[in-house]
């Protein structure tokens, strides 16, 4: 592996760590001040449509599809290091440059997996930034965590597919703007085979029968920026057979496809959030004072700063790697790394943003700083895209499957 980034790769962080500079970072607070001043918290602050043009004008757009016909055609290895410097603003850079989950996956679920008369109704739209969508998998009646739990029911009748469910924690579903929703349920719930029992179906968001009934918090947070988290209703929704993606029981496979270059773009995103804590950590330590001396002179927090960098270094290593498998060996090649990262990542950064709060103090858990939401999101990615300790069970497995 070449640890050395490409003459493109160099451009385009060249390009992007201007435009954080520039245009980023100067709209975080202008965002939170515009969403105030909105009829509805989750409608989108002008700051936001500004931004997201400005990123279309300079090429800074759909960077994580690699399939050039719909994105920049850049590998894993060659957008990994973008996405880590979106996320040192997770919540604002992301959706400016179209690269924000869930529509990151969904437009990689179309590109896939759909026909072309999908992708001509949702996937170019998406693609263009006009609509957002969300992803309904995780269910609150059932360990969402086993993916063969899942009781909502995809039935066949004629030339249509009724949905019946209950979903939450839906990301972006709160949006006004999210025109449709890729549902995951059980069309042959009595199947042999439990990983060919569901299917993906797109589901308008306006289909009678929807029914988007609260905002679900996170941490207290409700995520505004983010497009929210909901519990969603599916009673008797009918839509047409030509909905379904790819072909029936096919939800798992396509499920998994989706997952793992999402957790690249997740680790890579968390890797910003660390580093973006860092920094506050030493800004915050060498302009306070405390029992005669600078924190940074205390040894704790030179030790809490030392280890976060170390830290960082190790996961960037790691999530290089991975990336550099999934372009050469494919996923199923870098299972085992996918799952590392996802374990070890969120353990880390959840750890590094708490030090940088504790440096902070009261500031540390204020709205005057990134730090608490920076920590919820991290602490949250413990449990997004499966929970850590499904991860280890499978890594350990395959481990394990070596020596017997």
């Amino acid at each position: 592996m070449d640890f050395a980034f490409d003459a493109r790769t160099e451009e385009l962080r060249a390009n992007l760590l201007a435009f954080m500079d520039e245009h980023v970072y100067p709209a975080e607070r202008v965002e939170h001040e515009q969403r105030a001043l909105l009829s509805s918290p989750w409608d989108t602050p002008d700051v936001v449509e500004d931004l997201k043009a400005e990123a279309k004008r300079q090429g800074l757009w759909n960077l994580f599809l690699p399939d050039a016909e719909y994105g920049a055609g850049l590998t894993n290895l060659q957008y990994a290091p973008l996405a880590e410097i979106t996320g040192r603003s997770p919540h604002l850079a992301p959706t400016a440059l179209n690269c924000a989950a869930p529509d990151t996956g969904n437009m990689e679920v179309l590109a896939q997996f759909g026909d072309e008369a999908q992708r001509k109704q949702w996937l170019e739209p998406l693609l263009a930034g006009e609509i957002r969508s969300a992803f309904a998998m995780t269910e609150p009646e059932v360990a969402s965590s086993d993916a063969t739990n899942i009781e909502t029911r995809i039935e066949r009748r004629g030339d249509e597919y009724v949905v019946n469910g209950r979903k939450w924690y839906i990301s972006g579903a709160m949006n006004p703007n999210c025109r449709i929703f890729i549902v995951m349920g059980k069309t042959d719930p009595e199947g042999s085979d439990v990983r060919r029992q569901q299917s993906m179906i797109l589901v308008p968001r306006d289909t009678p029968g929807v029914e988007v009934r609260r905002a679900m918090q996170v941490y207290g947070y409700e995520d505004h920026s983010h497009g929210g988290h909901a519990e969603v209703l599916f009673h008797d929704v009918r839509v047409p057979a030509s909905n379904l993606i790819g072909e029936e029981g096919g939800g798992f496979a396509i499920a998994q496809a989706r997952l793992g270059p999402g957790r690249i773009h997740h680790c890579m995103r968390l890797i910003g959030m660390a580093e973006r804590a860092i920094e506050l950590m030493c800004r915050r330590s060498v302009s306070r004072t405390a029992f005669g001396k600078p924190i940074a002179q205390q040894g704790v927090v030179q030790n809490w700063i030392a280890d976060a960098r170390v830290s960082v270094e190790q996961l960037r290593l790691l999530v290089l790697k991975t990336a550099w498998l999934m372009d050469t060996v494919g996923n199923r090649g870098a299972h085992t790394e996918i799952q590392a990262i996802k374990i070890a990542t969120p353990r880390a950064v959840v750890d590094i943003i708490d030090k940088a709060v504790q440096v902070h103090g009261a500031g540390g858990v204020s709205q005057d700083f990134p730090l608490a939401e920076l920590w919820a999101a991290a602490r949250t990615l413990k449990l997004a895209d499966g929970p850590d300790e499904v991860h280890q069970r499978s890594l350990a497995r395959r481990e394990i499957k070596k020596y017997l």
